[in-house]
């Protein structure tokens, strides 16, 4: 029950977001969470000139590789069936990535029918939709690539305590 409260609060908050993806990314302050936003408010990434990413980024990483590359393939870049979140986030506006994670969507042409589920039930994925946001902006603005981020900052007690909280931990 607690998960459908949060993937309802997920969706609602995605109508009050305007900006797209392909704004700029520069984090201008971060939250008790660890969290950081650019100037529209938007989740965004922060990686440091020692190659040092924000929490979020590597924990989008990990998140998107656990339950989205399979579909969409590694690193964003795309599939078959499944389109390059890389190329997407350059113009979704965060609200849209929510409501799309969140509920699904089915595409269908004459030539072909994508459907992607709806997650917004899914703890592995609706904990940690900010993460997984933040990590396909990063690749979509090319700000990091491929591999694994060697270096993070460290989780903060807010996120933790957040991360339980969603999860349903006691």
């Amino acid at each position: 029950m607690r998960l459908l409260i949060a993937a309802a609060a997920l969706v609602a908050a995605a109508g009050a977001a305007f900006a797209d993806g392909s704004g700029d990314p520069t984090a201008v302050k971060h939250d008790e969470k660890g969290e950081y936003f650019d100037k529209a408010g938007n989740p965004t990434y922060k990686v440091s000139p020692d190659g040092t990413v924000d929490w979020y980024l590597y924990s989008g990483y990990r998140r998107y590789h656990s339950e989205c590359h399979v579909c969409h393939g590694p690193d964003g870049m795309g599939s078959s069936y499944a389109p390059a979140l890389k190329d997407s986030l350059k113009t979704m506006s965060y609200g849209d990535f929510l409501g799309t994670v969140a509920s699904g969507r089915k595409n269908v042409t004459t030539a072909t029918e994508n459907v992607m589920p709806a997650f917004g039930t899914n703890p592995n994925v609706a904990c940690y939709m900010d993460d997984i946001y933040v990590y396909l902006r990063a690749r979509a603005n090319d700000a990091w690539g491929r591999e694994r981020p060697p270096k993070h900052e460290e989780k903060t007690k807010a996120y933790s305590d957040q991360e339980d909280s969603c999860m349903g931990a006691k």
